[in-house]
């Protein structure tokens, strides 16, 4: 299963991938919510892990483009 991180902050990602990849997991990352709905056209995520208060598009906008897209 490949999971995506999506946090404005850069050590916030890093520190959530490298615990999650720990257990063995295939992470992604993406500093924004337009980087992160590109990422989902092109791949699909079992997890997804969204910052809610992020610039720009903030985390409700990214889940409810998410539900947009037909992802569960």
């Amino acid at each position: 299963m490949k999971i995506l991180i999506i946090d404005d902050e850069k050590s916030i990602r890093n520190s959530l991938k490298e615990t999650i990849e720990d257990e063995g997991y295939e992470v992604d990352v993406a500093e924004d919510g337009p980087t992160a709905l590109a990422m989902v056209e092109k791949e699909k995520y079992g997890v997804i892990f969204c910052d809610i208060k992020m610039p720009g598009m903030d985390g409700i906008e990214v889940l409810d483009k998410l539900m947009d897209m037909g992802v569960d």
